[in-house]
């Protein structure tokens, strides 16, 4: 079965970061994109980051980035998301997520973790 684990949110003061870490298991990590998304209550599901399982290339969201930072470590087939210059509005469950072709759309991922919860106070 495939299974995906993110842990590492909590809460923090704006300006603060935070290291996100999703580990994934049930599947051939490398042929997979991941995804990193939010949802803060009352607000739809958005995609924050990802990265492509054909290239490695990355993407992220115009409201996280040049703070947030994601890469892969395919030994520890695990996806971290590195979150600089925190913000109260980033605010949320953070979610990953595996799938192809992968992107910033939530339509596109097949396997989603638990959450973890990123509160930032003001």
């Amino acid at each position: 079965e495939v299974q995906l684990v993110e842990s590492g949110g909590g809460l923090v003061q704006a300006g603060g970061s935070l290291r996100l870490s999703c580990a994934a298991s049930g599947f051939t990590f490398d042929d997979y994109s991941i995804g990193w998304f939010r949802q803060a209550p009352g607000k739809e599901r958005e995609g924050v980051s990802c990265i492509s399982s054909s290239d490695g290339s990355t993407y992220y969201a115009d409201s996280v980035k040049g703070r947030f930072t994601i890469s892969s470590d395919n030994a520890k087939n695990t996806v971290y998301l590195q979150m600089n210059s925190l913000k109260p509005e980033d605010t949320a469950v953070y979610y990953c997520a595996a799938g192809l072709p992968g992107g910033l759309g939530w339509n596109e991922y097949d396997y989603w973790g638990q959450g973890t919860q990123v509160t930032v106070s003001s």
